[in-house]
């Protein structure tokens, strides 16, 4: 039986955080193990590989961008040794699809000398907005995670593990990166889109230079953006004074288009075993 249930996660506007961290520590605590979270979200946290023992259990959480595990993690991710260690591999969608980031995570997990005996595709939030998506996950959603946790206590207790990676949804090899684009088809590139911040707002607190995930905010001066963006929009969203913003129009386009094509339905989260 594990000693540790680890919850390592990239979370930017915390619902990657939400679901991890109630899937380990629900898993550490039925099978009666110790829970340490692992929150890799800010650069200084990638400096150094993370390395795991065999009797670990580790829940790795990432976002989903453009249908994928976020590009700009990837060499990270590339230097976790698992050691044998049991993995589930989860990611967060914001409503519209998961397409091949839980395949994408599942292999990256694999590659590193992880066992993956299950795994789940949440929805959370859409970082762009705050209707889409807006409030999860939620209590239905948990529902969801704690069946998952029983499933995997189950599969633990039984020792009914199969020796093959977790199957679970996507496509190998995986697709590349799902492009924006607009009702005629045009695609809509939004890679080097930055926020601006308003001035009349700002109070220069810093709190968003020093929460960047990326560290691409000037801490001297927080307007200017110096390296590159995932908008992921933490600085929007947890702004205390709201002083952040994107206006680019291929943006707005983009993130209206979204709310307007899944805002009216609730995505369902999918879980493996």
């Amino acid at each position: 039986m594990a000693k540790k249930v680890w919850g390592m996660y990239f979370s930017g506007t915390g619902t990657t955080k939400k679901m991890v961290t109630y899937i380990a520590k629900e898993l550490a605590n039925k099978i009666g193990a110790e829970y340490t979270p692992f929150d890799f979200t800010l650069p200084a946290a990638r400096a150094e590989a993370k390395v795991y023992e065999e009797d670990d259990i580790v829940v790795l959480g990432t976002p989903v961008i453009a249908g994928r595990v976020p590009n700009l993690l990837l060499k990270y991710l590339d230097t976790v040794a698992g050691n044998g260690a049991y993995g589930i591999p989860v990611v967060l969608y914001g409503n519209r699809n998961f397409d091949d980031a839980l395949i994408e995570l599942r292999n990256i997990m694999e590659k590193d000398g992880f066992h993956t005996i299950a795994g789940g595709a949440f929805v959370g939030e859409h970082s762009f907005s705050t209707t889409l998506g807006k409030g999860r996950p939620d209590d239905e959603d948990m529902t969801v995670a704690a069946e998952l946790v029983c499933r995997i206590v189950e599969k633990i207790e039984s020792g009914n593990i199969n020796e093959d990676p977790i199957a679970v949804k996507g496509e190998n090899p995986i697709r590349p990166y799902y492009t924006p684009r607009d009702r005629n088809g045009n695609g809509i590139d939004i890679r080097k889109v930055k926020p601006k911040t308003d001035e009349s707002k700002c109070v220069k607190c810093g709190f968003c230079a020093k929460n960047c995930p990326l560290g691409s905010i000037n801490p001297e001066d927080v307007t200017q953006i110096t390296g590159v963006c995932m908008k992921c929009c933490k600085c929007i969203k947890l702004c205390p004074k709201g002083a952040k913003y994107i206006d680019d129009e291929g943006y707005l386009y983009h993130k209206s288009e979204l709310e307007e094509m899944y805002g009216g339905r609730r995505a369902e989260d999918e879980i493996f075993y």
